[in-house]
């Protein structure tokens, strides 16, 4: 009897070293589902986007951002299953040429719905993807506020820059070919603006919180 019972506390023991880390509240559970969804939103799109695509350059973008996405979102589900560092390590998102901004608003046709797929172009295209991307990196912000796991939080966290890099890398393609237009308001009114804040002199360590004037 001692014997099988020292062999069935090895065998848990065993067992316990096997289970992944399962230190993960239950509002974290929820937010890393929608989290994890989401990127899985997101590839799926790309991939219906794609038959559609005919400009090289935005296809390119596609291609690029897919791969970063698909690898950004195995790190993902490695860290959430097993609480550990991903073995596989990711560069930060660098746009290949950062072009010049246009700005001001040029004469262009209005904009509708399309009636049909076959008025599916790039402008559109991109225009989802911008979107994606943007509303992707608003809710892993929050997302990463909430998770308790640390492994898990700075995975989430890190890439955030990286979804926002690549919004900029589609506003840019946007931008040159004139789908996304850059108004400005009159150059007296930016200068007021921008010179319309001065640098902070407090000093917290040096004030009193039981003075109140």
């Amino acid at each position: 009897m001692q014997n099988q019972q020292g062999q069935m506390n090895t065998s848990a023991q065993r067992s316990d070293q096997m289970q992944p880390m399962q230190d993960h509240g239950g509002h974290e559970m929820f937010d890393v589902h929608e989290t994890l969804t989401t990127a899985i939103n997101v590839l799926d799109q790309y991939m219906i986007f794609r038959p559609y695509v005919q400009d090289q350059e935005l296809l390119g973008i596609l291609d690029q951002q897919y791969d970063y996405i698909t690898t950004q979102y195995n790190r993902m589900v490695e860290a959430f299953s097993t609480g550990q560092k991903p073995s596989v390590d990711i560069q930060p998102y660098e746009i290949p040429t950062m072009g010049d901004i246009t700005y001001g608003l040029q004469p262009s046709p209005p904009q509708k719905p399309t009636n049909n797929l076959g008025e599916v172009n790039e402008q559109g295209i991109s225009s989802h993807m911008l979107g994606l991307l943007k509303s992707t990196s608003s809710m892993f912000a929050m997302s990463a506020a909430e998770v308790t796991n640390s492994v898990l939080r700075r995975v989430i966290a890190d890439s955030i820059p990286d979804f926002i890099e690549m919004s900029y890398e589609l506003f840019l393609y946007q931008n040159k070919h004139g789908y996304y237009q850059v108004p400005q308001l009159q150059q007296t009114d930016m200068d007021k603006m921008t010179h319309g804040y001065e640098p902070s002199q407090a000093n917290i360590k040096q004030s009193n919180p039981g003075q109140v004037h």
